[in-house]
């Protein structure tokens, strides 16, 4: 069973997204503040967090820049943050997904289950991807670039196994947010940028000047061998 860490500190809130997501069969630990989450992580190692960004003293960003310090655990965020640039900021500190709050526990779940969907690939998608010096074991998360260990996000797995699968073929945004997070409604493009340059600033030897992640101005991306 998998464990989801609930980071909220409003009671209410935090208990109706417990009793929903145990009721969707997981295992749920609840906390209402950065620096018991930070400590559960680190013992306990969740398998997802779902955590606020408007927590009180350390807040949800500071959270995620420390948990991406020595974790690649998936994160969603929540936020009653309506600004583009807020949700922006916390998917470059390294969050897979985020929620607008109010939002339907419904939602929730179905996000989930899409980060799990990744982390836990059908076996007749290949379970090793190897594109030139780039390799990309499925099944254990694992990716490698000229035998160098990089650690990717589910997200970031996700948005380079996608492309490696078929180099040089084009995909547009579309295409690889439908491939990160599902059809849905409240999406927009800078959202593959932001996790683009992310994973740039981990696998290419210059990020400023890609080898491997391509853009093609005015359509999407394309990986290169």
């Amino acid at each position: 069973m998998k464990q989801i860490l609930v980071v909220e500190d409003e009671g209410r809130i935090a208990k109706i997204i417990g009793d929903y997501l145990a009721r969707a069969g997981y295992k749920v630990a609840i906390t209402g503040n950065g620096t018991d989450a930070l400590a559960f992580a680190r013992t306990r190692r969740p398998d997802l967090i779902v955590l606020d960004l408007g927590l009180l003293r350390m807040d949800g960003l500071e959270v995620t820049k420390a948990l991406r310090t020595n974790s690649s655990v998936p994160i969603i965020m929540l936020t009653a943050r309506v600004d583009e640039t807020d949700k922006l900021i916390g998917l470059e500190l390294g969050a897979d997904d985020y929620i607008t709050k109010p939002f339907s526990p419904k939602e929730l779940v179905a996000r989930l289950r899409a980060v799990f969907r990744r982390i836990d690939p059908m076996p007749d998608r290949g379970a090793i991807i190897r594109a030139g010096a780039v390799e990309l074991d499925r099944i254990r998360m694992q990716a490698s670039v000229q035998d160098r260990h990089v650690e990717l996000t589910p997200t970031e797995f996700e948005l380079l196994a996608t492309p490696a699968r078929q180099p040089g073929r084009v995909f547009t945004r579309a295409q690889l947010l439908d491939a990160i997070r599902g059809l849905e409604v409240e999406s927009f493009d800078r959202v593959v940028d932001v996790h683009v340059k992310n994973l740039r600033r981990k696998l290419e030897p210059d990020p400023r000047n890609p080898r491997y992640v391509l853009t093609v101005y005015g359509v999407g991306y394309k990986f290169c061998e």
